[in-house]
């Protein structure tokens, strides 16, 4: 009878379905956070608090992986358990998760929750979805049993069979689902040049930000030539990235005495690499952030804001996002009407919905950095090592120039929402410009004259 007077309830507020999205992550952030808060989630036995326990949840859910304390040394089994399954429903969506219990009741899925689904996955479809839900779950569980089972060819003759087993199976969860939270203490700096974690965790977070909908097309056509445009897009965007990327950490930091100046030639390639790869939007490290050249951060920075791609566990305003704007600009600079990619015109309504999640994204990190510079400004942080953290708390990647720990109360607010926006706020948006497009009724436009741009 309560869950049917909730739903009532919920049905008489009338919510759209972006509205549901933000309502049910906060909803699941503030359970975690009530978990997260109690004693007996902590090694030391003593409450973290409520504003770090929200902090740790959000980021969690959110997938981002910033941290106020070592989540390795301070949380207990219990508490590491929680963080586990919060990152897991973060990453796969809520919706994903409420459905899975649907339908092993035997429950119905109805038109307003395959809306939200649509909505959660980034889909422009309703046909189809509850087949695509048991299919992301499906591959999911596949690739992180697979991970797992590598990581612990390494970990177990590590850390012994019980922490070994577990390490890996935390560690596969946490880089399929882009989240980048560790249980070993430094990310990934143990294993800088260990090739078999290097290539797992790698391979695992690749696979998660590529999107469900670029396994399907590839599963269904084997092919490059039968690819869907989408599919194309993706994946030569995101070689693009990891290719840029690998060349430039490597060139930045080859001979930077406190990163890859000391290692190997193989662990130098390597370590930038991995490096290139974790921005976009994964969050593990393998050489310290805090000690990177500006260079390497700065480019760091602007792959954590451009993210992995649709429909996928990574954040950041999306691989195709910057792919079409770049393609608008080159068909501006050659003074052509039409959006062109291979042999196909792609809408100008696109291009719209592209400019305006990256110009949202753009205001809420100058924003978020103009506020962090007030409130840390008793802190020994730069101005990069600021914008560094509000555009990985945007993006949900995780890294951090060792400033997440030394934040203000109302530092920690202000990035715990940000994380949230983050994890939300540029899909949603992008979603509610592109549908409360209105037509004008009656056969009249308002007379056009033209304003100097640039």
């Amino acid at each position: 009878m309560i869950t049917i007077n909730s739903n009532k309830k919920l049905n008489q507020l009338k919510l759209n379905p972006a509205q549901i999205l933000v309502l049910g992550f906060a909803g699941l952030i503030l359970i975690g956070a009530t978990l997260l808060n109690l004693p007996f989630a902590t090694q030391s036995g003593k409450s973290i608090g409520f504003i770090d326990s929200l902090f740790t949840s959000s980021s969690a859910v959110c997938v981002t992986g910033l941290v106020v304390v070592n989540t390795a040394e301070y949380w207990n089994t219990f508490g590491k358990v929680v963080i586990l399954i919060l990152i897991q429903i973060g990453g796969l969506g809520f919706m994903t998760m409420a459905t899975l219990v649907a339908m092993l009741l035997g429950k119905k899925i109805t038109l307003k929750e395959r809306l939200i689904i649509q909505e959660e996955l980034n889909q422009f479809s309703l046909s189809g979805l509850v087949k695509l839900i048991k299919y992301v779950i499906i591959s999911t569980f596949i690739f992180e049993g697979i991970g797992a089972i590598i990581l612990a060819t390494r970990f177990i003759p590590k850390y012994g069979y019980l922490q070994g087993i577990g390490f890996s199976i935390f560690h596969s969860i946490s880089a399929f689902c882009n989240a980048g939270f560790d249980l070993i203490g430094s990310s990934m700096e143990p294993f800088v040049d260990d090739i078999v974690v290097n290539l797992a965790i790698g391979f695992l977070v690749i696979i998660g930000g590529l999107g469900y909908t670029v396994y399907i097309d590839i599963t269904n056509n084997k092919k490059f030539k039968q690819f869907s445009l989408h599919t194309k897009f993706v994946l030569m965007i995101s070689g693009v990235l990891l290719l840029f990327g690998f060349l430039f950490v490597l060139i930045f930091e080859y001979g930077n005495p406190e990163t890859l100046g000391q290692l190997s030639f193989k662990g130098k390639v390597l370590a930038s690499w991995f490096q290139s790869l974790v921005p976009r939007t994964a969050g593990f490290n393998s050489i310290n952030m805090a000690l990177v050249t500006d260079a390497t951060a700065f480019l760091i920075i602007i792959f954590m804001f451009i993210g992995g791609s649709p429909s996928s566990t990574a954040g950041g305003i999306k691989t195709t996002t910057a792919g079409a704007l770049a393609l608008g600009m080159v068909a501006v600079i050659r003074g052509r009407d039409d959006v062109e990619f291979m042999k196909k015109r792609i809408p100008n309504d696109l291009i719209f919905r592209a400019l305006a999640v990256i110009g949202i994204g753009f205001g809420i990190i100058i924003l978020v950095t103009m506020i962090l510079s007030i409130t840390e400004a008793r802190s020994k942080a730069s101005f990069l090592d600021i914008l560094f953290e509000a555009t990985s708390a945007f993006g949900t990647v995780g890294l951090s120039r060792g400033v997440t720990p030394n934040l203000s109360i109302l530092g920690r607010l202000v990035v715990t929402l940000t994380m949230f926006v983050g994890r939300l706020g540029p899909l949603t948006m992008a979603f509610a410009f592109a549908k409360k497009k209105k037509h004008k009724k009656g056969n009249y436009r308002y007379p056009e004259e033209r304003i100097l741009v640039g």
